[in-house]
């Protein structure tokens, strides 16, 4: 495999731009190989790499189907509901609790609270 050519930051060629500014053209690397790299200095640390992608051989965004929408939106509904009551908590929930937060900490709740009258917390 021959080595990539690197520039310093912000010193790349026309030509080449990194996955994010591809998307932002509306474009994707369909497949092509990392083309070079950008590296930005810090202190105390190794330096900050980003891949480029020549332009030129980029393809556009595949289009958004009426399935894929579809499927996605059922997945981030999925990530809102809470596993422990079973309602949809207004938010993804956090994975670092794995549940919604009346569930999570039903202490803090003030009385009366609708969001937090579910059976399981009620003790």
């Amino acid at each position: 495999m021959a080595t990539l050519p690197v520039y310093r930051w912000r010193l790349a060629p026309d030509g080449y731009a990194t996955y994010r500014q591809l998307r932002a053209l509306g474009l994707r690397p369909g497949g092509q190989e990392v083309a070079a790299q950008v590296e930005r200095p810090r202190r105390r640390r190794g330096p900050l790499v980003a891949y480029l992608y020549r332009i030129d051989r980029a393809k556009p965004v595949r289009p958004m189907t009426p399935a894929r929408r579809a499927a996605l939106a059922k997945a981030n509904t999925a990530r809102r509901i809470c596993p422990e009551c079973r309602r949809d908590a207004g938010y993804v929930i956090p994975p670092s609790l794995g549940m919604c937060s009346a569930c999570a900490f039903p202490d803090n709740a003030p009385e009366g609270a609708s969001w937090n009258s579910s059976p399981h917390t009620a003790r």
